[in-house]
């Protein structure tokens, strides 16, 4: 997980198979946060999680949220932006963690009122998601195409 405000900074995060990357953005204030959590719920390891909150979406997604209100942002200016929840390395589709992890996503923003602004979700290749503090922009690459959020 990283905040930044620096308009010379990005934010990027890379190898999003399963795992899910968050971008959140305010506009006004030109801050920018993302995370990449691996898992969908904390409770299979709350030692892991009080340790490493970003690693599961049901305490990562909020803590990012968190963070960036206390830098002033408003949820109803942050600009959401999801990418990943791939099905990598499970061809049999039997323990869906991309698609769980989306679920979970979704449930978060649906309850904090949020609007998923784009995203780039499934299928199964790996992604990085970068963030660009100065303009906010959002651009995922995957199988070697570039692609703006």
């Amino acid at each position: 997980m990283a905040i930044s405000d620096s308009a010379d900074e990005m934010l990027i995060t890379y190898s999003l198979g399963s795992c899910l990357g968050v971008a959140f953005y305010d506009p006004v204030l030109r801050v920018g946060g993302m995370v990449h959590c691996m898992l969908p719920l904390s409770q299979i390891d709350n030692d892991k999680a009080r340790e490493k909150p970003a690693m599961f979406v049901d305490v990562g997604v909020p803590k990012l949220m968190d963070e960036m209100l206390k830098r002033g942002c408003r949820k109803k200016d942050l600009i959401t932006r999801v990418a990943g929840a791939a099905r990598v390395m499970d061809s049999t589709n039997l323990f869906r963690i991309g698609e769980r992890n989306h679920a979970v996503f979704r449930k978060i923003t649906w309850k904090n009122g949020m609007f998923i602004q784009a995203e780039d979700i499934g299928g199964d290749q790996a992604r990085t998601l970068q963030l660009e503090i100065a303009t906010g922009r959002v651009v995922v690459w995957s199988q070697g195409r570039e692609r703006e959020l």
